[in-house]
Parts: structure tokens; C-alpha cells; sequence
């Protein structure tokens, strides 16, 4: 591993919305993963600093030698049970992975749920995305059965954890 490139974690910033979406497209274009129903077709990818104006969400960026390499953030989810968030969007360009970068995003976006009041954290994945169910399981998440939230039909794998 190496760690000589110091990777940056910060909030979004209006002026990043085209750079993180076109990261996590690029996400997708790689993995040859589903588009129809999932973030990469939802409108909202391209406004990403809005969206988490939302209250009781928050979304952050890493970035590696002043690039946009990954995101993550926590959003109030329509259909979440009570105290619960989703986990989103958690997304690392090919370059940023093996760095412990992803594993930076989702503590930070754990603890901002902690901070929100949130109990719980759900999030919703694709089978075609491997090493991350690795890493969310590894990081306390529990395979459910079924979907919570209604907002990414396309996703087929569902988790849970509790804070």
C-alpha cells in the first residue's frame, strides 16, 4: 500500500457537482453495471452539493493530489424506519482504491449519522460492485433480505447497522 499520496476528506462543494458525477459514472461505465434505476440514471447525480442541503444529511469527497477520487455521504432516505439513514453513494475512482481511502469516507460518514442522531444505517449495493460488500460487511453491515427505501429499484443488495 501506499501511502505517500496523503488523500484529502472534505464536505461537498457546489463546484465539485460535475467532477463527482462524472466520477461515479465512470464507476459504473467500468464495472458494466446496471444504469436503468440506479444512481448513474438518477437525475439528482448531477447535483449532489443541492441535494445534501437537505436537513439531517451530509456528503463528503475525498480527494487525492486535488482530484475528486471517491464519495460518500448519509441522506434521510424516503421509506427509512424511524432514526435511520442510508448510507450513499459511496463511489472511488479506480485510481483511489486499496488506499484505505473508501474505509476514511464510510467512518466519516458513520460518524456524521452518529452526530445527526441517527441509530441505524442502511445501504443498498449491486452484486456486480464485490469488493465493496467485502468492505461493508467488514465494517459491522448485516445483510438483509429485502429493500428499505424505494429510491434506486435497480440496486439488489440490501444492509443494515446499527450505530
Amino acid at each position: 500500500m501506499d501511502h505517500a499520496l496523503k488523500h484529502e476528506i472534505r464536505e461537498i462543494r457546489k463546484e465539485d457537482n460535475a467532477a463527482v458525477a462524472k466520477m461515479i459514472r465512470a464507476v459504473f461505465d467500468e464495472f458494466n453495471a446496471e444504469k436503468k434505476g440506479t444512481v448513474y440514471s438518477d437525475p439528482t447525480t448531477d447535483q449532489l452539493f443541492e441535494l445534501f442541503k437537505q436537513e439531517k444529511s451530509r456528503f463528503y469527497v475525498a480527494l487525492l493530489e486535488d482530484e475528486i477520487v471517491g464519495c460518500c455521504g448519509v441522506f434521510p432516505s424516503p421509506g427509512l424506519p424511524e432514526g435511520c439513514a442510508e448510507l450513499v453513494k459511496l463511489y472511488l475512482a479506480k485510481e483511489a482504491r486499496g488506499k484505505g481511502i473508501g474505509r476514511d469516507l464510510m467512518e466519516r460518514s458513520t460518524e456524521a449519522a452518529k452526530e445527526l442522531g441517527y441509530k441505524q444505517l442502511y445501504l443498498e449495493s449491486l452484486s456486480v460492485f464485490k469488493k465493496a460488500v467485502q468492505i461493508y460487511l467488514k465494517q459491522g453491515f448485516k445483510q438483509i433480505d429485502q429493500a428499505l427505501s424505494t429510491v434506486h429499484p435497480g440496486c439488489n443488495l440490501w444492509f443494515l447497522k446499527d450505530l
